[in-house]
């Protein structure tokens, strides 16, 4: 259990850093992008040890991957080209 916890940490920051990298103009600070990919990492590991029980170690780690996938992507801005730069006629 300990391991699972401990690779899913490290999974939800290997997940933050190369968003964070990939897309730093999209997304906020830094440190709020590593903190969310842990915690989702964390948080995803719990919901699906919880759900399939131990014993299941390498499912239990792809659901962390998608749960800190899932969060990261809450924090995606829209790009400026998005964006519209006209207002609403009133």
């Amino acid at each position: 259990m300990i391991f699972e916890a401990l690779g899913s940490v490290v999974l939800g920051l290997a997940m933050a850093w190369a968003a964070a990298h990939s897309l730093p103009h999209r997304l906020p600070v830094r440190s709020l992008v590593y903190a969310t990919g842990a915690a989702g990492g964390l948080f995803g590991a719990f919901v699906t040890h919880t759900a399939l029980g131990p014993g299941h170690g390498l499912l239990t780690l792809i659901g962390a991957v998608a749960v800190s996938a899932a969060l990261l992507s809450l924090l995606l801005r829209p790009s400026r080209r998005m964006r519209r730069t006209t207002s609403a006629p009133a």
